[in-house]
């Protein structure tokens, strides 16, 4: 497994308990306290947790544009976090390819997350790959 997907996974069950407790000032050196963590991942999970929680506003209103039908509020905790996650990731990690975004993603939910998650997010996150190709286009043009 690689060091990224530790470093999801991590961040992924920090802001499961974040999520569950409404302690937002939470961090992954926390989670250190009380579970058997990879050291090395914890830099990449601080820094999507940091992420997300400092940019909550804008990765939620970009799930809630493409969730038909469904409310951030109702949907399973784990699947909501791995969206934000993956939404965060495409909206501030540009060196980070969308297909791998969602295939990390979806290889998560296999793990944490019910059999119907799969397809679940991955009909929220295709179309977000898509909406934000063309803004990490234009970041990663400006930044050469």
């Amino acid at each position: 497994m690689s060091l990224r997907r530790k470093s999801r996974e991590l961040a992924l069950q920090c802001l499961y308990q974040m999520d569950q407790s409404g302690n937002w000032d939470c961090t992954v050196g926390d989670m250190q306290v009380h579970f058997d963590v990879n050291s090395k991942a914890v830099a990449y999970a601080q820094e999507l947790v940091s992420g997300i929680h400092n940019h909550l506003e804008e990765v939620d209103g970009v799930i809630e544009k493409y969730a038909k039908n469904w409310r951030l509020n109702r949907m399973a905790v784990v699947d909501r976090n791995l969206l934000r996650i993956a939404t965060y990731e495409f909206l501030h990690k540009i060196d980070i390819p969308g297909s791998v975004i969602i295939d990390e993603a979806i290889e998560i939910a296999k793990r944490f997350s019910t059999d119907d998650a799969t397809s679940f997010i991955n009909g929220i996150l295709d179309p977000i790959c898509r909406e934000t190709a063309d803004r990490r286009l234009n970041k990663e043009g400006a930044a050469e």
